[in-house]
């Protein structure tokens, strides 16, 4: 069975110790909570975990794989708390780009994933455009293309009305009832699946 393990984190951003000693494992079809205040070292935890930053001491393996190593990282989907779009390409294009930088050719799926995500009729919009809500949708679009078996979703359902975040749940567990498993950090509440609870 998949198998994600964080052995023994330890972070430190300056001088500030974030999280010591940390150890937990999740298996196939698991969604796992981060909670924790401003500055606890939520945001950072998620980037040790996605290969994009360094932890002190500690290490983190899927399905046997080490962090950082090629293996790990095309089972690895990380979303950030920024849009990260190009204001001067539309919807369509932006997420055309996001697919091939997350390593899938996923034009064919492109419009179906933003119609799935509430933007049917935007495909053509720039992203100077459009709203904080709207920018926050097409790269979650990407979680309608992308096959790769762990989130690590920071913040998701910020600048989502209840019916951005209905649609967003809904596509969490169907990830997690087809046997992926997600991280994610959120202040808001959510209504997911057997959802476990880690708080820093």
């Amino acid at each position: 069975m998949s198998e994600l393990i964080v052995n023994e984190l330890s972070c430190q951003r300056g001088y500030n110790n974030l999280f010591n000693d940390l150890s937990f494992s999740l298996t196939a079809g698991e969604i796992l909570r981060i909670s924790g205040t401003n500055g606890s070292g939520k945001t950072s935890l998620l980037k040790i975990l996605a290969g994009l930053s360094g932890a002190e001491y500690g290490n983190v393996s899927y399905n046997q794989n080490q962090v950082r190593s090629s293996e790990y990282q095309k089972d690895i989907f990380y979303l950030g708390h920024l849009p990260a779009l190009s204001p001067e390409l539309c919807c369509r294009e932006n997420l055309s780009y996001l697919s091939h930088l997350q390593g899938d050719n996923a034009n064919d799926h492109i419009r179906d994933a933003l119609i799935a995500i509430g933007l049917k009729g935007y495909e053509y919009e720039y992203a100077a455009n459009l709203s904080a809500g709207q920018k926050r949708r097409v790269v979650l679009a990407s979680l309608f293309i992308n096959k790769a078996p762990v989130w690590l979703l920071d913040e998701p359902f910020t600048a989502l009305d209840s019916n951005g975040i209905a649609i967003l749940e809904k596509q969490i567990n169907k990830h997690s009832n087809n046997g992926g498993i997600c991280i994610l950090t959120t202040h808001q509440d959510c209504n997911l699946s057997d959802m476990r609870s880690l708080s820093l």
